[in-house]
């Protein structure tokens, strides 16, 4: 597996969303930002925020977009294009409806599942073949509420699950980076909330 270039976070910008769980990717990027610096520099070409590092041995981009979720591909793709970074190469972290608080996965390629930040990162970047980090926020139980879902901050019993599944993932950060990915998955899928 390719290692990873680019890291985005996804989420929605401004004070009223940043504790909702829609915003876990950028939980996710405010996690890392304990053990790895992130100087983070506005990039109006690529609509949104970016930041330059290195992570082990590996030199990273990391991309916080600036526009709201279902537009959020304009810059994941803005950033692969200039930088030439293949979409293999790229690591999306996103809240998953699908998977219980406390629950984070690792995958590759795969269908958006509803995700509108997904389904756009899709269409502008005319791929899905990226590595995803899946952060696992619940299901109301019924379509029909999950768009309030998403906006909404969890409990605080969900967000303390949330945030142990991302410390989980940041624990596994070297090899994710490194992209050997299939050790990562065993660990994060044996894993659940809880445990450590």
């Amino acid at each position: 597996m390719a290692a990873i270039s680019l890291v985005c976070g996804l989420g929605n910008p401004g004070a009223q969303y940043e504790a909702t769980r829609h915003n876990a990717g950028f939980w996710f990027l405010d996690a890392l930002e304990r053990t790895v610096s992130l100087p983070w520099r506005p990039d109006t070409r690529f609509f949104g925020e970016l930041a330059d590092s290195r992570v082990g041995q590996q030199r990273v981009r990391f991309l916080r977009p600036n526009t709201f979720m279902n537009e959020c591909g304009s810059a994941v793709a803005g950033v692969s294009g200039y930088f030439d970074i293949p979409p293999e190469a790229m690591l999306v972290v996103h809240d998953d409806l699908d998977l219980p608080p406390g629950t984070v996965r690792l995958k590759k390629g795969g269908g958006h599942g509803g995700h509108n930040g997904l389904r756009d990162i899709f269409s502008k970047l005319g791929s899905r073949e990226f590595v995803r980090l899946r952060i696992g926020i619940g299901h109301p139980g019924n379509s029909d509420g999950v768009s309030d879902w998403v906006l909404r901050k969890p409990s605080a019993e969900d967000k303390t699950a949330i945030l142990d599944a991302i410390d989980r993932a940041l624990g596994e950060i070297d090899p994710i980076m490194g992209g050997d990915l299939e050790p990562v998955m065993k660990a994060l899928h044996t894993q659940q909330k809880g445990q450590s």
